[in-house]
């Protein structure tokens, strides 16, 4: 699951990419493009603990 997240974010930026190298951009191309770049950022990010929690793993270890 976790490389589902970085195919996403690299289709995402090829799409974008692609749809802006255009001489005639197709707005709703890079549009689409921009969406799955930011579904791939947002499932990684999840993954991520914040800073508050990894504080408090390591004040229990202590």
């Amino acid at each position: 699951m976790k490389y589902f997240n970085y195919v996403l974010i690299l289709l995402g930026a090829v799409v974008a990419i692609y749809a802006k190298a255009e001489e005639h951009q197709d707005q709703y191309i890079l549009i689409s493009g921009i969406v799955i770049l930011m579904i791939g950022i947002y499932r990684v990010s999840k993954t991520i603990p914040s800073r508050k929690e990894r504080d408090d793993e390591t004040d229990t270890e202590d």
